[in-house]
């Protein structure tokens, strides 16, 4: 890909953004940039689309650790008075909890940072590392709590049934109001649906303690307990394992999952003007915010500024893409930048390719205008 000589910002807000060696600027919450680069008789143009910061949930965070937090110190104490092991237990799993809320409430945080010469794009990817670092914890947490489940299985023992019964409700009441202040926030980032999935699943098995010391106590059957731990932590760990899946793919810069890579590919080859897509990349770069970059050959010259933006912007509303980078080749279809034959060469590195049967643009009819309005 042709190199974009950008000077280095290190304190410049997500949306306004200052390209100094440009002829033009950039309007807040509108960035987009059109670059003019002559290599080898070709003129490449690159044009960039920003989307919108992720939701504030600090006060959510704030509210669950200090929850969280108290119910811990609340067990050890009460756990201590009593000698009992199993609130003392409970607290170190607890405490688990207040450490993921931490995890993703400093990514939350440090994914706001401006980006620097070194962190180009900002510390935007701790998200996926705090999502991935929870979806971790939980797996690993509620893996002991069913390997404990299946070894009492063998050995069943009597609980402190009334004790750990009221621990236990009151775990569901925290667990439970915790995950509610990030639920509005779970669909639309892998980070804060790290929080709600780790908290709800902490919930659930709290209501499954409370239900089989209830049951024991009505029937004296100790084997209750480990099964119904059994059944609960299954099911956490089957909702876990979409969000372990989901972060792992976006820490390796796989495409997220609500975008269609062959489907954006399809998209861009189907625009007048366009014989060939290349280089196409697709990626996260937070939990919150995609990124593509690709090279677009148009035989026919540089297809303009506006059309360059109205791409941008219906790949935002389209597939959910908001920081795009286009490089335009105007010479022989396939060509590209100084040394990018031996990148094509790596399939790791080369990323996807598109071209029109037999020349003809692909579903035409949904190709933007020239001047598409704004979303």
């Amino acid at each position: 890909m042709a190199a974009h000589d950008h000077d280095a910002h290190d304190d410049h807000a997500p949306h306004d953004h200052d390209h100094g060696h440009h002829d033009h600027d950039h309007a807040p919450g509108d960035a987009h940039a059109a670059h003019d680069h002559g290599h080898h008789g070709h003129d490449h143009h690159g044009h960039h689309g920003h989307s919108h910061a992720p939701k504030d949930f600090g006060a959510a965070f704030a509210i669950g650790v200090a929850l969280n937090s108290g119910f811990v110190v609340a067990e050890v104490v009460y756990g201590l008075r009593i000698d009992s092991l199993a609130l003392l237990a409970d607290a170190g799993h607890n405490l688990s909890d207040v450490l993921g809320l931490l995890l993703a409430w400093l990514a939350s945080v440090l994914v706001k940072r401006a980006a620097s010469s070194r962190f180009t794009y900002g510390l935007r990817g701790t998200s996926i590392l705090a999502a991935l670092a929870n979806a971790t914890l939980l797996t690993l947490v509620t893996g002991g709590i069913a390997w404990e489940a299946v070894a009492r299985l063998a050995h069943p023992a009597a609980t402190e049934g009334g004790v750990v019964m009221a621990v236990a409700a009151v775990g569901i009441v925290v667990n439970l109001a915790t995950a509610l202040l990030f639920m509005s926030g779970r669909k639309d980032d892998l980070n804060v649906r790290a929080a709600f999935t780790h908290m709800a699943g902490d919930a659930a098995i709290a209501a499954g303690v409370v239900v089989a010391g209830f049951a024991m106590q009505r029937t004296g059957w100790l084997w209750l307990d480990p099964v119904v731990s059994l059944v609960i932590a299954l099911i956490v760990l089957v909702a876990t394992w979409g969000l372990l899946k989901d972060s792992l793919a976006l820490s390796l810069q796989g495409v997220p999952r609500e975008v269609d890579a062959q489907a954006v590919g399809r998209w861009l080859t189907a625009l007048p003007g366009v014989a060939e897509v290349h280089e196409l990349h697709i990626w996260a770069m937070s939990t919150t915010e995609n990124a593509l970059t690709a090279h677009l050959v148009y035989p026919a010259g540089f297809p303009g500024d506006d059309c360059l933006r109205g791409i941008c912007d219906e790949l935002r509303a389209r597939h959910a893409i908001g920081h795009v980078t286009i490089q335009v080749e105007t010479g022989q279809a396939g060509g590209g930048c100084p040394g990018a034959e031996t990148s094509h060469d790596d399939e790791a590195a080369a990323g996807l390719g598109f071209k029109p049967p037999c020349g003809s643009p692909l579903e035409p009819a949904a190709a933007p205008r020239s001047h598409p309005a704004h979303p």
